[in-house]
């Protein structure tokens, strides 16, 4: 049976008795029949008796009392320590979400068992002057019921060592209407701390989080609390009580008990704060940087990053881009070393053709010597001829002007012939030019007409096309040319 001090959709009471069901179910080996009851009148500022729900209780279950009763708050742990010795006194209990400074010690019996809590509010208030350093006044709202009252005498008491650094304001004397306008026109460096509102001073009930949600829709100032369920709701955050780790605890003392362990020999120490939460979309409200934060805190509700969205999206695209960029790298590297054995290949082939136009000019030594002997010789002719004619009593001048024409031409001749030498002996990569054949059918033959008396006739605008050193050879050949006898 759980017994619930404020009914089952008071938070944050509602989500201990859920954890617990859940880790009940999670443990247990058999199939448990789990009912709830509420202590309605903790709710209530009276001295209504309780002896009424004592009885409906003791009726309910006169025939089959329950195997473990779970107390969830202060008022249900003080009913059952109250009224044990008439209501199942030989039923264990086991008494949680229960502050350590609210169990009766000296009632407990050997068939009690208790999951205690801290609520440290010293290390509350801390925690709100370390994220918030320029805080000067802390607005704490809570109720008038008989649990709210002590609790608001417990921070008064806690916060003593703290009244140089910041002042506490008390809402507990006021409507809950009241504190929605109050905290709408909190000064600047304010905070506000949320106990809790069960009972507001005009008596009127406050069930689930609609109070807190009214709260943080007019509040301008930040709302702090110890409850896990306020984070997510509009709370900044801090240090606050784990309702797993309660959970968790109180789930299995119940499991211990069934199995036959007696309740008075379980022994847990209360349970402290666990680590900071705290609220990524309260910081950036009201400005509050990450660096502020207790050491190991953990933030909910960040906005995701583009890389925590699409991170599987942006490996694919990075290792993509990444294999074309190798791929672009390794075609980049292969042309660079095709273009270098190119150029070697051509250097190479250069001086393969430097080393033929050695070979070949060795073997046309003959007939280069010929070649440049021949308009030599013709010059030597030419000469002497020049010096017979001058000698006559009445030179023909136009005969002079021939003899000194072809000495010009034979010495022109001389020098192309030389040049031509040069040229095939450079070494220089090959190239295509243009060469005239009738020039160079001109240039062997003409010997020919003024020796030989044989008529040449020219090819008419016949061009060629020819590898340099294929022109070269020809015109040596040409050149090298000697008419046969009486030609």
């Amino acid at each position: 049976m759980l017994l619930h001090s404020f009914g089952t959709e008071m938070r944050p009471w509602s989500d201990y008795s859920q954890g617990i069901r859940e880790e009940l179910k999670r443990q247990s080996p058999w199939l448990l029949d789990i009912t709830d009851h509420s202590l309605i009148s903790a709710r209530h500022n009276n001295s209504n008796p309780d002896i009424p729900f004592v009885d409906y209780l003791t009726a309910l279950f006169a025939e089959k009392p329950p195997d473990v009763i779970v107390s969830i708050g202060a008022p249900a742990a003080n009913f059952v320590q109250q009224y044990r010795d008439r209501l199942f006194t030989s039923t264990p209990m086991v008494l949680t979400t229960l502050e350590q400074r609210r169990v009766q010690y000296v009632t407990l019996t050997q068939n009690d068992a208790v999951v205690p809590i801290r609520i440290n509010y010293k290390a509350l208030l801390e925690n709100i002057l370390r994220v918030l350093p320029d805080t000067k006044n802390v607005a704490i709202v809570n109720g008038t019921s008989p649990n709210e009252r002590f609790w608001s005498d417990a921070i008064r008491k806690e916060a003593t060592p703290l009244a140089d650094r910041v002042e506490l304001t008390f809402w507990d004397n006021l409507s809950f209407e009241d504190i929605l306008k109050e905290a709408a026109r909190l000064a600047p460096h304010s905070a506000i701390l949320w106990e809790g509102m069960n009972v507001d001073a005009q008596g009127v009930v406050h069930e689930g989080d609609e109070a807190f949600r009214r709260l943080h829709a007019i509040s301008n100032a930040p709302i702090f609390g110890y409850t896990e369920p306020l984070i997510g709701q509009g709370a900044v955050g801090g240090p606050f009580n784990a309702v797993h780790d309660t959970s968790l605890a109180t789930a299995a003392a119940v499991i211990r008990i069934l199995r036959g362990d007696r309740a008075g020999d379980i022994r847990i120490p209360p349970l402290e704060f666990s680590t900071p939460r705290f609220d990524w979309r309260e910081m950036q409200r009201w400005r509050i940087a990450e660096d502020r934060l207790p050491p190991g805190s953990e933030i909910y509700f960040r906005d995701r990053t583009s890389w925590e969205r699409y991170r599987g999206q942006i490996a694919l695209v990075c290792a993509i881009i990444l294999f074309q960029s190798a791929t672009i790298w390794a075609l980049l590297l292969e042309r660079r070393r095709r273009q270098y054995f190119q150029i070697e290949a051509s250097r190479r082939s250069a001086e393969l053709a430097h080393l033929n136009r050695y070979s070949t000019a060795g073997e046309l030594t003959a007939s280069i010597a010929h070649g440049i002997n021949q308009p030599l010789g013709a010059i030597l002719t030419n000469a002497e001829t020049l010096q017979l004619m001058l000698k006559s009593p009445a030179p023909d001048l136009r005969d002079i002007s021939e003899v000194v024409d072809d000495i010009h031409r034979d010495n022109k001749r001389a020098s192309e012939v030389i040049l031509r030498l040069r040229n095939l002996l450079k070494k220089a990569p090959s190239k295509v030019t243009s060469a005239d054949l009738n020039d160079m059918s001109y240039a062997g033959f003409w010997v020919t007409r003024r020796s030989g008396g044989v008529v040449f006739r020219h090819l008419d605008d016949l061009d060629a096309v020819f590898e340099s050193d294929t022109c070269d050879d020809l015109r040596q050949l040409i050149c090298a040319f000697q008419p046969p006898p009486g030609l």
